[in-house]
Protein backbone atom coordinates (compact mmCIF):
# COMPACT_ATOMS: atom_id res chain seq x y z
CA UNK A 1 0.00 0.00 0.00
CA UNK A 2 2.96 2.32 0.55
CA UNK A 3 3.54 2.70 -3.19
CA UNK A 4 -0.14 3.52 -3.78
CA UNK A 5 -0.10 6.21 -1.09
CA UNK A 6 3.13 7.76 -2.39
CA UNK A 7 1.63 7.78 -5.89
CA UNK A 8 -1.56 9.45 -4.59
CA UNK A 9 0.43 12.22 -2.92
CA UNK A 10 2.73 12.83 -5.88
CA UNK A 11 -0.12 12.86 -8.41
CA UNK A 12 -2.42 15.13 -6.40
CA UNK A 13 -0.05 17.71 -4.94
CA UNK A 14 2.82 19.84 -6.20
CA UNK A 15 5.18 18.93 -3.36
CA UNK A 16 8.73 18.03 -2.41
CA UNK A 17 9.41 14.40 -1.54
CA UNK A 18 12.70 13.89 0.27
CA UNK A 19 14.65 11.11 1.96
CA UNK A 20 16.38 13.21 4.62
CA UNK A 21 18.07 10.55 6.76
CA UNK A 22 20.81 8.31 5.38
CA UNK A 23 20.52 6.00 8.38
CA UNK A 24 16.77 5.55 7.66
CA UNK A 25 16.50 4.98 3.89
CA UNK A 26 12.87 3.84 4.24
CA UNK A 27 11.78 7.21 5.64
CA UNK A 28 10.46 9.83 3.24
CA UNK A 29 8.93 13.22 3.92
CA UNK A 30 6.37 15.14 1.88
CA UNK A 31 6.57 18.91 2.15
CA UNK A 32 4.92 21.96 0.69
CA UNK A 33 7.16 23.72 -1.83
CA UNK A 34 6.20 27.20 -0.62
CA UNK A 35 6.71 26.87 3.13
CA UNK A 36 8.69 23.58 3.42
CA UNK A 37 6.29 22.30 6.12
CA UNK A 38 5.80 18.56 6.30
CA UNK A 39 2.33 17.20 5.87
CA UNK A 40 3.29 13.53 5.70
CA UNK A 41 6.08 11.19 6.68
CA UNK A 42 6.17 7.59 5.48
CA UNK A 43 8.45 5.24 7.39
CA UNK A 44 9.16 1.60 7.97
CA UNK A 45 8.97 1.01 11.72
CA UNK A 46 9.33 -2.13 13.85
CA UNK A 47 5.96 -3.14 15.28
CA UNK A 48 7.43 -3.17 18.80
CA UNK A 49 8.19 0.58 18.57
CA UNK A 50 4.46 1.11 17.99
CA UNK A 51 3.59 -1.00 21.06
CA UNK A 52 2.23 -3.75 18.81
CA UNK A 53 3.04 -7.25 19.97
CA UNK A 54 4.15 -8.53 16.59
CA UNK A 55 7.50 -9.27 14.99
CA UNK A 56 8.74 -7.47 11.93
CA UNK A 57 8.44 -4.06 10.35
CA UNK A 58 5.42 -2.17 9.04
CA UNK A 59 5.13 0.85 6.77
CA UNK A 60 3.30 3.76 8.39
CA UNK A 61 2.32 7.30 7.51
CA UNK A 62 2.31 10.18 9.97
CA UNK A 63 -0.25 12.88 9.24
CA UNK A 64 -1.30 16.09 10.92
CA UNK A 65 -4.93 16.13 11.98
CA UNK A 66 -7.46 18.30 13.72
CA UNK A 67 -6.90 17.82 17.47
CA UNK A 68 -10.63 17.34 18.08
CA UNK A 69 -10.65 14.44 15.59
CA UNK A 70 -7.61 12.58 16.89
CA UNK A 71 -9.27 10.85 19.86
CA UNK A 72 -12.00 9.42 17.66
CA UNK A 73 -9.58 8.44 14.89
CA UNK A 74 -7.36 6.52 17.31
CA UNK A 75 -10.32 4.32 18.18
CA UNK A 76 -10.13 2.92 14.64
CA UNK A 77 -8.01 -0.16 14.12
CA UNK A 78 -4.75 0.79 12.43
CA UNK A 79 -4.68 4.44 13.59
CA UNK A 80 -2.28 5.09 16.45
CA UNK A 81 -0.79 7.89 18.51
CA UNK A 82 1.85 9.59 16.38
CA UNK A 83 5.22 7.89 16.18
CA UNK A 84 7.93 10.47 16.99
CA UNK A 85 5.56 13.41 16.46
CA UNK A 86 3.33 15.58 18.63
CA UNK A 87 0.51 13.23 19.65
CA UNK A 88 -1.95 16.11 20.07
CA UNK A 89 -1.68 17.13 16.41
CA UNK A 90 -0.42 14.06 14.55
CA UNK A 91 -1.47 10.44 14.01
CA UNK A 92 0.25 7.34 12.69
CA UNK A 93 -1.59 5.06 10.28
CA UNK A 94 -0.50 1.52 9.50
CA UNK A 95 -0.07 0.98 5.76
CA UNK A 96 -0.78 -2.74 5.99
CA UNK A 97 -4.31 -2.73 4.61
CA UNK A 98 -5.98 -2.29 8.01
CA UNK A 99 -7.18 1.21 7.14
CA UNK A 100 -8.94 1.63 3.77
CA UNK A 101 -6.96 3.56 1.16
CA UNK A 102 -9.75 6.12 0.68
CA UNK A 103 -9.76 6.97 4.39
CA UNK A 104 -5.98 7.42 4.32
CA UNK A 105 -6.28 9.68 1.27
CA UNK A 106 -8.96 11.75 3.00
CA UNK A 107 -6.67 12.15 6.02
CA UNK A 108 -3.76 13.12 3.74
CA UNK A 109 -5.97 15.85 2.27
CA UNK A 110 -6.70 17.17 5.76
CA UNK A 111 -3.02 17.12 6.71
CA UNK A 112 -2.08 18.95 3.51
CA UNK A 113 -4.69 21.64 4.17
CA UNK A 114 -3.66 22.06 7.81
CA UNK A 115 -0.01 22.63 6.92
CA UNK A 116 -0.29 24.87 3.88
CA UNK A 117 0.43 28.55 4.17
CA UNK A 118 -2.70 30.54 4.81
CA UNK A 119 -3.60 33.50 2.58
CA UNK A 120 -3.16 35.89 5.49
CA UNK A 121 0.48 34.72 5.85
CA UNK A 122 1.42 35.45 2.21
CA UNK A 123 3.27 38.67 1.47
Amino acid sequence: MREEIEKYINENYDILQEYPWNEYPGYTTFKHKNNKKWFALIADVPYEKLDINKEGVVNVINLKSIPEMIGGLRKDKGILPAYHMNKEHWITILLDGTVPKQKICDLIDISYDLTKRKLSERR
